[in-house]
């Protein structure tokens, strides 16, 4: 039987990071929001892999690739917006 502190383990870590990143996203910047929220994605990724929580209906593998892709795009996509030749580079290539 598992203590009641333990079924959570680090995911409130992780969820508080979300919310910081999503409150920067409203209230300063929309790029470190970005990162933030990117960043906590990607530790709950790293956290499912170590073998913390998940579903049931779900794989540890679909986990770790879902959460880790998902948090890389979010990562990537902020330090785009922070740099305005690369963003400029993207959109010529998606103009063709």
């Amino acid at each position: 039987m598992s203590r009641s502190g333990e079924s959570w383990g680090p995911y409130p870590l992780v969820l508080a990071g979300a919310v910081v990143g999503v409150a920067l996203i409203f209230l300063v910047d929309p790029r470190w929001g970005g990162f933030v929220l990117g960043a906590a994605v990607m530790v709950a990724a790293a956290l499912r892999f170590a073998g913390y929580g998940g579903l049931a209906v779900r794989s540890k593998r679909t986990d770790v690739i879902t959460l880790g892709v998902f948090g890389f795009v979010l990562v990537l996509t902020s330090l785009i917006l922070a740099n305005d030749e690369l963003k400029g580079m993207i959109m010529s290539l998606l103009a063709r």
